[in-house]
């Protein structure tokens, strides 16, 4: 009997993808608000690519349970800012940002990797693994940017939105931040709610993978098809 949300024998590659991606995009908020002047991530030491700073093991064993997760928030201080509104809304965008970069990472190196011919020079068992770790490392990225930018707290799309709301309103939000964990496990195990609300949006893959593709052709040709072939059933990884 399986206990875990995903396949038992696919959970390495899982834990590994899902380690690299919060980790760049904790990073990715702590460095940028380094870079506008606020050094309270710094100083906690969150401006690191090392797991281990930015693991919170209660959102890892939830991810490894029920398939969503979260890591430890990353401090900002938006006083420290020059441009308080501008500088905080371009910090937390920062992380679902590095997600979307890390994804389009993932299908340059298949590109590349198509140019010259080393995906035809993979053996079975290769071939099998490095098509395995790459729609894991397509799927999570992607649904941590998707994902992340639903204005719901404590998502990244909720700070953003409260950098452009009036304060009465704002100040009405905060009041409902108590029940979002409650409303996330609403979304995420009802599936009628989740069929109208997280479901459609990770339908967004689709053409985020298209666009990315379309720029990519650009640069090496029309073999977007030839590589998403090699990679079945991509645009249906969420």
């Amino acid at each position: 009997m399986n206990f875990f949300w995903f396949p038992l024998d696919e959970l390495p590659f899982i834990i590994l993808v899902m380690l690299v991606s919060f980790s760049v995009h904790e990073f990715a908020h702590a460095w940028t608000a380094l870079k506008f002047g606020d050094d309270t991530a710094y100083q906690e030491g969150r401006v690191t690519l090392n797991p281990m700073a930015h693991l919170d093991w209660m959102g890892f064993l939830f991810l490894i349970l029920a398939g969503f997760g979260w890591a430890k928030p990353v401090p900002v201080r938006r006083s420290r800012f020059k441009n308080p509104r501008v500088m905080s809304v371009i910090v937390t965008a920062a992380g679902p940002i590095s997600n979307l970069l890390l994804a389009f990472i993932g299908l340059l190196v298949l590109y590349i990797l198509h140019s010259v011919n080393g995906l035809g020079s993979l053996s079975n068992a290769m071939d099998e693994t490095l098509r395995t770790f790459i729609s894991y490392w397509l799927k999570i990225n992607l649904a941590l940017f998707i994902f992340n930018l639903i204005p719901l707290p404590p998502l990244d799309g909720y700070r953003i939105l409260e950098e452009f709301v009036p304060i009465r309103i704002r100040l009405k939000m905060q009041r409902l931040e108590q029940w979002s964990f409650f409303i996330f496990l609403l979304l995420i195990f009802i599936p009628p709610l989740r069929a109208i609300t997280i479901g459609p949006l990770f339908s967004l893959t689709v053409p985020l993978i298209d666009g990315m593709i379309t720029l990519l052709d650009l640069f090496f040709g029309p073999i977007g098809n030839s590589v998403i072939g090699w990679l079945v059933g991509i645009t249906g990884i969420i």
